[in-house]
């Protein structure tokens, strides 16, 4: 469960991004590319802190 909300929640930071990248400023595609460089450290570190958060909120494994 708390890895469909981790990807869920990285997938609509990165939309959001992209659309106000698109549509307000293109500076919010540094938000874009914050994902994609926490995405790709989880992967290598096995360590996210959104896991970490939803763990203290008793949210299941």
């Amino acid at each position: 469960m708390r890895e469909r909300i981790i990807r869920a929640i990285a997938g609509i930071f990165i939309l959001t991004s992209l659309v106000l990248g698109i549509w307000v400023n293109p500076n919010w595609f540094w938000m874009t590319g914050f994902v994609g460089v926490n995405l790709l450290q989880s992967s290598m570190t096995k360590w996210c802190l959104l896991n970490d958060i939803l763990a203290k909120l008793n949210v299941e494994k």
